[in-house]
C-alpha cells in the first residue's frame, strides 16, 4: 500500500529516511530551508521544496492532514524542531515523529505534541549492543516501552514442534513466523517443527525475551 510522507529536514537522517521510503514506493515530500541540502535528494523523493518549517501558515500550505506521518528531522535545532512539531499538529498532521539528539530534548518534543521519538545514534548504539550481547538475535522492534518483536537464530535448544517446546508456557512469548531459507511461514501451528538454521519471529515482554536470550547458547 503507498504512503503519503512528509519529511521536514533532509540532513543525513531526513535524507535516508526520505530516500528509503521513495525507493520503497511510497509518495515523499521534502522540504528544508536550505536549498543546498535539498539538491541532494532531488530525483529521490516525490517532490522537494525550500520551506522554513518553523512558520506555521507555510506548513498549512503544504494539507498535513493528506499525510500519514509527519517526520521532523530538524534535530540539531530544538527551536526549529519544536516549532515544526507543534506547527505540524496544529495543522492537523496525523502522526509526527520527531527526531531527538539526547534525552532531554526527546522529553520536549514529547512534550509538545509528538507521537514518537527517535534517537538514531542512541537507537544504534542501543541495537549494536544488543546484538554483541545476544548474537541469536537478527533483529528487533519495540512496541512501547514493555513489549517487543524479536528475530531469533533457532538453536540447537529450540528444535522440535512447537507444541513440545511450549515457548507460551516456558518463556511466556508468541511465534509469529518462522524464516526457513527462503521461505516465511506466518502463524505457524502447534505440530509445525523448528529446525536448526531457522529463524523465529517472537513477540512477548521484554522481560520474558530476556529470560528466553539467555536459555540460547551464545
Amino acid at each position: 500500500m503507498i504512503g503519503q510522507y512528509l519529511v521536514i529536514g533532509v540532513g543525513r537522517f531526513g535524507s535516508a529516511v526520505a530516500r528509503t521510503l521513495y525507493d520503497l514506493g511510497h509518495e515523499v515530500v521534502a522540504v528544508d530551508r536550505d536549498e543546498a541540502e535539498l539538491q541532494a535528494v532531488m530525483g529521490h523523493v516525490t517532490h522537494a521544496a525550500v520551506l522554513d518549517a518553523t512558520d506555521e501558515r507555510a506548513l498549512d500550505r503544504l494539507g498535513l492532514a493528506h499525510f500519514e506521518v509527519v517526520i521532523v528531522a530538524i534535530g540539531d535545532d530544538l527551536e526549529a524542531s519544536i516549532l515544526a512539531t507543534v506547527g505540524s499538529k496544529a495543522g492537523g498532521a496525523r502522526y509526527v515523529i520527531a527526531k531527538a539528539n539526547d534525552r532531554s530534548m526527546a522529553r520536549i518534543l514529547a512534550t509538545v505534541g509528538a507521537d514518537e521519538i527517535v534517537r538514531p545514534e542512541h537507537d544504534m548504539g542501543a541495537r549494536l549492543a544488543m546484538q554483541l550481547a545476544s548474537p541469536s538475535e537478527v533483529a528487533s522492534l519495540e512496541l512501547g516501552p514493555d513489549n517487543s518483536i524479536v528475530e531469533l537464530d533457532v538453536r540447537d535448544l529450540l528444535v522440535g514442534t512447537l507444541e513440545t517446546l511450549r515457548l507460551p508456557a516456558r518463556f511466556g512469548v508468541q511465534v509469529l513466523a518462522v524464516h526457513r531459507g527462503r521461505d516465511v511461514i506466518v502463524s505457524p501451528g502447534a505440530s509445525f517443527a523448528l529446525a536448526s538454521g531457522d529463524r523465529i519471529v517472537v513477540i512477548g515482554k521484554n522481560s520474558d525475551l530476556d529470560t528466553l536470550r539467555e536459555h540460547l547458547p551464545r
